[in-house]
Parts: C-alpha cells; sequence; structure tokens
C-alpha cells in the first residue's frame, strides 16, 4: 500500500486509543447486520414466538470467522460480527432483557400500516394492515439485564475470528433504549417514561460490557427517526421534544462510556414501499449531535437523502466527532 494512503493512526487493538480516523483517506466500514448463511437463518427462524432458535455454538463461531475474513478480504477497515448471534438487530432483547413475558395479546398491528405512508399510499400499503410483528414480550417485573451469557458468547466468537486478522477496528450494535421500548410493551412502570429509562439502565450493561471486551459499542437507533413517519399525529415541535426524552435516556445509558467508544446509527426503517416523509437531516442534526458518541451514522446514499451533505455546510460538526455516511 502506498504508506501516503496509509491512515494516520496506531493499528487497533490498543484500548487507549481514540476512535480511528484518518486524514489521507477514507476509512471504510458499514451499518453491522450482514447477511447470515442459509444455515443460520433456518436455525433462528425455527423456534417458537420469542424464542428463536439458537444455532450450535461451533457453527456459529465459524459463521463469524467467515464473515470477520470476508469483510477483511473486501477491504473494509472496521468491522463487526454480522451479528450472527442475534436474530435481528431488536428481537435479540426478548432473551436479554428480563421482567418480561410474552404477551397475551400476541401479535400487534404493523407498525407501518398507519403511518404517514400509509396514508399518502394507501393502496400499497393494504397489505401492511393485516401483517403483524411476532413474538412481543409485555414488561410485567422491573427491568433487568440477564443476557450477559448470551452477549459474552457474542464477544468470545468475535475475539476468536479475529485471531490472526489485522482490521483497523471492530465494533459490536447494540439496541438503543428508544428502540427496544417501541419494540417491547409497558405493562408494569407507572408511565412509558419510567419504563424507558429502565431499559436504558438495564442496556448499559450491555454498552459497557462491549466497551470492556475492547470493542467500540455502535447504538442502533432507528426509532429515533422513523418515529416521526410511523406517528402522523405528531407536528416537528412534538417529535423533538418526544426524541430529546429519548436522546436523554441513551446519553444516561452511555454515561460511563467514553464517547469516543460509541458509534451512533439511525436510519428510515426497512419497510419496502414508496417513501417520501422521512425526516430531513437539516431538521435532526442539531439533536442527533446531542448524543454522546464519536460517530454519527445515518442514511446519504439513497435519493431521498443523498443531497443532504450540504447540510454540513452550515453546520458545524463538533471537534473529536466523525461522520460515517451509509
Amino acid at each position: 500500500m502506498d504508506p501516503r494512503l496509509k491512515p494516520r493512526v496506531k493499528p487497533a487493538g490498543d484500548e487507549d486509543d481514540e476512535m480511528q480516523r484518518s486524514t489521507d483517506r477514507i476509512i471504510t466500514t458499514h451499518a453491522g447486520s450482514l447477511p447470515r448463511p442459509a444455515d443460520l437463518l433456518e436455525i433462528m427462524t425455527s423456534g417458537a414466538a420469542g424464542k428463536p432458535g439458537v444455532p450450535d455454538g461451533r457453527r456459529l463461531r465459524e459463521a463469524v470467522k467467515e464473515v470477520v475474513n470476508k469483510q477483511i478480504e473486501l477491504g473494509i477497515d472496521v468491522i463487526d460480527d454480522g451479528e450472527f448471534g442475534k436474530p435481528s438487530f431488536v428481537s435479540y432483547v426478548n432473551e436479554r432483557l428480563g421482567g418480561f413475558e410474552l404477551d397475551s395479546q400476541g401479535l400487534r398491528q404493523n407498525p407501518w400500516a398507519g403511518s404517514r405512508e400509509a396514508k399518502s399510499f394507501p393502496e400499497f400499503y393494504e397489505a401492511a394492515a393485516s401483517a403483524a410483528r411476532p413474538g412481543r414480550m409485555i414488561c410485567t417485573a422491573p427491568v433487568t439485564y440477564r443476557g450477559m451469557a448470551r452477549l459474552q458468547s457474542d464477544i468470545d466468537n468475535l475475539k476468536s475470528a479475529l485471531d490472526g486478522a489485522g482490521p483497523l477496528e471492530v465494533f459490536m450494535p447494540a439496541i438503543s433504549p428508544a428502540s427496544a421500548a417501541d419494540w417491547l410493551r409497558n405493562g408494569y412502570y407507572k408511565s412509558d417514561d419510567e419504563f424507558l429509562f429502565a431499559i436504558a439502565e438495564a442496556l448499559r450493561e450491555e454498552y459497557e460490557a462491549i466497551v470492556d471486551a475492547g470493542f467500540l459499542v455502535q447504538i442502533d437507533d432507528p426509532q429515533l427517526v422513523t418515529s416521526w413517519t410511523k406517528q402522523p399525529e405528531l407536528t416537528l415541535q412534538d417529535w423533538r421534544k418526544w426524541a430529546e426524552r429519548r436522546i436523554e435516556a441513551l446519553n444516561h445509558a452511555l454515561r460511563n462510556i467514553a464517547p469516543e467508544k460509541i458509534r451512533h446509527h439511525t436510519c428510515y426503517g426497512i419497510n419496502m414501499g414508496p417513501r417520501i416523509h422521512d425526516l430531513e437531516l437539516k431538521d435532526i442534526v442539531d439533536l442527533v449531535l446531542q448524543i454522546r458518541a464519536g460517530a454519527y451514522s445515518f442514511e446519504a446514499a439513497n435519493p431521498r437523502h443523498e443531497h443532504e451533505w450540504k447540510v454540513w455546510q452550515g453546520v458545524k460538526l463538533p471537534e473529536g466527532k466523525a461522520l460515517s455516511p451509509a
């Protein structure tokens, strides 16, 4: 490699280093979840409602090694485990948070069914009205974190896969309190606000364990911006007030972690259909920058948002922070 193209950083693995950055080239990374091998997918979807199947430990470790090697082969600098140990980026909390049981109401209406998009394109989204979210859990006792064994397994698999590999840096995703609270249902706390902060305090243990293992923690926070789309009754002012409280809960959960060890990722959801109601970056950027993270990952490569790089002409990125457009 031409030495002029090397990032001006120390190699990954030095836990005292700040988040890796470069003034010589663009450091490459991705949003987190990567395609699972077919056999892992089949096992994970074979479990009962709320309890996905668990892959054989040896096979899971092999798969993580394969995906780590593939990322390095493709030239990705900052890599992860593809989230292979999780059934999805959010439903994994069913197994990691205590105080919940399977919701007797069972399925819930698909959240996109009543969204701004569904109101604009009713014919297309009509089918979504009958789709539902399986395996929903309801809180019936104080929220606790009981997922340390599963988390440690993910950490061990990733560390094993890194043996002999040389990525610039490694991250591990974890769900945000706002997205977890949207996925789950409160049946115990007096208010949704109490429920949110209880989840935040429980997830704090996961965030800190990931960083203590020597990785960056990436907070997956799609609910921060998709809440606007899914709740058409909100005004922009209403949404900003709602978002400020979710950011406060997230920062509470991250309070013991140095910002340079944190990546924050938000996006506009994965509903497959026409979309014209995404929040604009200019309306959210000041709030996102309040999140105590060293890097911010957001959508920037689709037609709805590809022009928004211009926002940064008038918004100053705080010193020591980095952008990770996806």
